[in-house]
């Protein structure tokens, strides 16, 4: 089994490719990040696991496009799709930049779209496959300051649901898992130190109408990864068209 990853330089990418390694199965890590892909690599190849770096602008359909046909080359069929690759830049609504809009919608939707039928339109002759977008929870809830990140990941959960109802006639599955707060250095870019970015996402912040974490606790990468391999494996044969929240309960249910 090949499985391809995007966003697998760091956080909840690296996390996803290191689980999918340990279950036995050939990564294909992608990411622009070309140092930190291959340092990736480095640790998941001497830890014994099959894994392939390719550094990618997923923003790009041509780049896409060759890189998808270069993993299949060298690591054989791709069974597993997760988009994990995601940017967030904040801010409000009415004055954020094109610059900015267009950096995170160029990532977290059409990155989404390319990798997604790059890699789906090899899937659908073969009749089967499983893709795991994904997306947050402020795809669910409004976000002050995350305007563009929340209408990207909720048009990302979108299409790829879309996606999932256009395949499930050739054995394709494709589901979405939404994150709330996950300890990566996204979550840490927010603040002017790490913990205070956890404090601030358990306790919540009233004036920005956001809720706190009932369970108390800050995902980890891992926690995301676990519940993206579950949806690729063949325990969730029967689901598809679904997004799964892990949010510690943030969301509150949404």
């Amino acid at each position: 089994m090949v499985a391809l990853v995007t966003g697998a330089a760091g956080g909840i990418g690296a996390a996803i490719a290191r689980t999918l390694g340990e279950e036995g199965i050939a990564v294909a890590a992608l990411d622009r990040d070309e140092a930190g892909l291959r340092e990736l690599a480095g640790k998941l190849e001497a830890d014994g696991l099959r894994v392939a770096a390719f550094p990618v602008d997923v923003a790009s359909s041509a780049q896409v496009e060759a890189v998808v046909e270069a993993a299949e080359r060298l690591l054989g069929p791709v069974t597993k799709l997760v988009n994990a690759a995601g940017v967030l830049r904040t801010g409000r609504a009415v004055t954020m930049s094109d610059a900015d809009w267009a950096a995170t919608f160029g990532v977290n939707v059409d990155g989404v779209f390319h990798v997604s039928r790059a890699v789906v339109s090899r899937m659908v002759p073969r009749r089967a496959g499983a893709v795991v977008t994904v997306a947050s929870n402020a795809a669910l809830v409004a976000r002050a300051d995350m305007a563009a990140y929340a209408a990207s990941k909720a048009a990302a959960t979108a299409f790829t649901k879309s996606l999932g109802l256009e395949v499930a006639g050739y054995g394709i599955r494709c589901n979405v898992v939404t994150p709330g707060s996950v300890d990566t250095p996204m979550l840490s870019a927010l603040w002017s130190d790490h913990g205070r970015a956890l404090r601030s996402s358990i306790e919540g912040k009233p004036r920005a109408y956001r809720t706190g974490i009932p369970l108390g606790k800050v995902a980890s990468p891992a926690d995301i990864a676990h519940t993206v391999a579950f949806l690729l494996s063949e325990k969730a044969s029967h689901i598809t068209l679904q997004h799964l929240t892990v949010d510690g309960g943030a969301a509150l249910g949404a």
